[in-house]
């Protein structure tokens, strides 16, 4: 049982580090769809929402379930919302319970994307960008330089879902 629980465990961690892989990729790319969209604050919420395209996130994910000695079985999402199963690439092992030698654990875990930012629903006038507050903290919007726009962790969460 000992070997069983420690191989299911492992495959856990692997759905946890895959899931949470292929929504920080999501992340970036919706970080990257509203710094494109940045003079257009009509299309801001979208964004937020997460209603923009973003490319298959799912490579990391394969990735880190490898380096997790597990292999990702299935990934997707939907909204801010992501998914991924995984296998363990090593059995449970011999052990006192017959047949278990060729089980493999398998997992899942889903992750949540969330904004933290605010802005209000016009912008400021004179053709000026809304103020973006996100966690309490105002950003000046300076679409002609990049380097002081907010990361992409500065204008979402990535955790993992419970229940």
């Amino acid at each position: 049982m000992g070997q069983a629980a420690v191989n299911r465990g492992g495959a856990q961690t692997a759905a946890d580090a895959a899931v949470l892989a292929a929504a920080q990729e999501g992340r970036r790319q919706l970080a990257a769809a509203w710094a494109a969209d940045l003079r257009d604050p009509a299309k801001w919420q979208d964004v937020f929402e997460g209603n923009v395209p973003v490319r298959d996130p799912c490579a990391p994910a394969g990735q880190l379930a490898a380096q997790n000695d597990a292999t990702l079985e299935d990934c997707g999402w939907q909204l801010l919302r992501y998914t991924a199963e995984v296998r363990t690439n090593r059995s449970v092992g011999d052990s006192v319970v017959p047949g278990t030698e060729d089980v493999h654990s398998t997992a899942s875990a889903t992750a949540v994307i969330e904004s933290r930012c605010t802005f209000p629903d016009e912008p400021g006038g004179d053709d000026q960008l809304p103020e973006l507050t996100c966690d309490g903290k105002p950003w000046k919007l300076d679409p002609d330089d990049k380097a002081t726009l907010p990361a992409p962790e500065d204008l979402f969460d990535v955790h993992l879902a419970t229940g």
